[in-house]
């Protein structure tokens, strides 16, 4: 038996575990306001309504995210490397999130103007570029927060979080920004004019990220040095490239079952992804839930699922996240095939939510399956081709959702692309060792 590292899966405190839950919290402002909800929207809908020519403000939006995910393939591999080996984290962290709040705060200069949708594209790019590496740090911070027989319920946690985040922060813009008709909207009655009710949501997000984010710099110390490669410290950034390459074909050569759940996780947690990427509009243009409505189901699916993930944490510690993920899979094939056949606002609200469920217990358990199968002192550098893996697949549900839709005249049939993925998904990882309940019998 190895002894790990101080501060790597060593006992936490409440408070500890606290602090790093409540920066998902936080960052559901990116996720859920700037990137799915409400900027990105205004952007398509307002912003670039006028553009002129003959690619759409939604086509350039999709590029513009290409291009960022692309960056963040790069980036976020030979990032978490160097975090993990000049031992800054933390620092990285902090620096990261800080970064990110400024990209968000300057979307307020984003004029409702045609002129204003490269600005507005330019941060949204950036800021989610800035997002998906600060993610790499947190998540490596994980094991800093948790023991080998928590880990589950710790990750969970995280998870709950980040929906209830998500939930409470987008009932506030709507609400006190966004609901009603007129020259000025919500309950604070701000204007419209040039998007300021918009602009003005974004530096709430912005000032909710950043503060959310002060209790985990504080309270959870930054990860100890080791001599596991003192060489990767002293690297520049190209040869941080030659230093990953050699770590992967280690992985493959020494612990292969790394490397397969890479590739499996990939693939199923793209298909998670579908699920709500897709939701809206299939609630709307397939089972007639009116538009008004769609909001009061992300917010009910986004409870079911934070919920999943709690109740899943404690199964994870317990049976171990391997068979939470196929649990939750195996589920939502056979909660989806129902969907397919069910017609109907009401049904879909049953079936749907169900559907919700399961995301976030697969979600949660396959950040705990890479925890618990990494060698301590890596976690960075492993996380960060957690990310680049995500990003290499995540084109596969919505091309597939496409294809399905297309080849049958019906957006219905785009459910089976999604379930095709999550089977594929599923496939992959039924082949892969899970991992011993113990981080410290590697």
């Amino acid at each position: 038996m190895s002894t790990l590292p101080a501060g790597i899966g060593a006992a936490a405190t409440r408070r500890q575990i606290v602090s790093w839950g409540i920066w998902d919290w936080g960052s559901s402002a990116f996720n859920a306001v700037i990137l799915t909800f409400v900027f990105s929207v205004y952007l398509t809908d307002a912003v670039g309504d006028n553009l002129g020519g003959s690619i759409s403000a939604s086509t350039w939006l999709g590029w513009s995210l290409g291009i960022a995910g692309f960056f963040v393939a790069v980036l976020a591999p030979v990032s978490g490397q160097r975090f993990d080996a000049t031992a800054k984290r933390k620092r990285a962290l902090g620096l990261l999130t800080a970064a990110t709040v400024v990209a968000m705060a300057a979307m307020y200069f984003v004029v409702d103007s045609p002129g204003y949708l490269w600005l507005g594209l330019a941060l949204l790019g950036i800021g989610t570029v800035l997002f998906a590496v600060a993610e790499v740090p947190y998540n490596a911070m994980m094991r800093q927060v948790s023991t080998p027989e928590t880990i589950g319920r710790v990750s969970g946690f995280g998870w709950a979080m980040g929906y209830f985040g998500g939930i409470v922060l987008l009932l506030i813009c709507y609400f006190g920004f966004i609901a009603g008709d007129g020259d000025t909207r919500g309950l604070f009655g701000i204007s419209t004019d040039g998007g300021l009710n918009i602009r003005v949501v974004a530096l709430l997000a912005a000032a909710w990220f950043a503060i959310s984010a002060i209790p985990v710099l504080i309270a959870v110390p930054e990860v100890p040095q080791t001599d596991a490669d003192p060489d990767a410290a002293k690297v520049g950034f190209i040869g941080s490239y030659k230093v990953l390459w050699r770590d992967v074909r280690e992985l493959w050569s020494v612990d292969r079952r790394t490397v397969e759940f890479l590739i499996a996780s990939a693939l199923f947690r793209d298909g998670l992804a579908g699920v709500f990427t897709f939701g809206a509009v299939l609630a709307v243009n397939v089972y007639g839930i009116a538009s008004a409505d769609v909001l009061l189901f992300g917010v009910a699916a986004n409870v079911v699922a934070a919920l999943g993930a709690l109740v899943a944490g404690r199964f994870d510690d317990r049976i171990g996240p391997k068979r939470v993920i196929t649990v939750s899979l195996i589920s939502m094939l056979v909660v989806g095939a129902a969907l397919i056949l069910v017609s109907g606002p009401l049904l879909f609200w049953v079936f749907g939510l169900l559907l919700c469920l399961f995301v976030g217990p697969a979600q949660s358990s396959s950040r705990t399956f890479l925890a618990r199968i990494t060698p301590p002192g890596r976690e960075g550098q492993l996380f960060g081709l957690y990310a680049t893996t995500g990003r290499a697949a995540s084109f596969l549900a919505p091309a597939l959702f496409g294809l399905f839709a297309f080849l049958f005249s019906n957006d219905r049939a785009g459910i089976l692309g999604i379930l095709v993925v999550l089977g594929v998904g599923l496939a992959a990882l039924w082949r892969v060792r899970p991992p011993e309940q113990s981080l410290e019998t590697k």
